[in-house]
């Protein structure tokens, strides 16, 4: 079973937390609140997407490359490089 089945729950909360914060940007830029409490969400919203990104990346690792064998190995790993090298774009 994937570790995304296995943690479906808890990801799902932590996206609706994401799409919680970013409703709020949506709401305090059509209040025209202060830019500088709006950078202050934006840079919550970064650090929650990052913290799941992490988690993402870590359950990939355990799953995928760390208790795989072979050709399968192997191709979870280059799917990772993938990922990263995308990300620090």
């Amino acid at each position: 079973m994937s570790h995304t089945v296995t943690n479906k729950a808890r990801l799902i909360a932590r996206v609706r937390r994401l799409k919680g914060q970013m409703e709020a940007i949506e709401r305090a830029l059509e209040s025209e609140v202060a830019c500088a409490d709006i950078l202050n969400q934006v840079a919550s919203v970064r650090g929650a997407i990052n913290g799941l990104t992490a988690e993402l990346i870590e359950d990939h690792l355990r799953e995928h490359v760390v208790s795989a064998e072979g050709e399968a190995r192997e191709e979870a790993a280059a799917e990772l490089i993938d990922v990263i090298r995308t990300y620090m774009r």
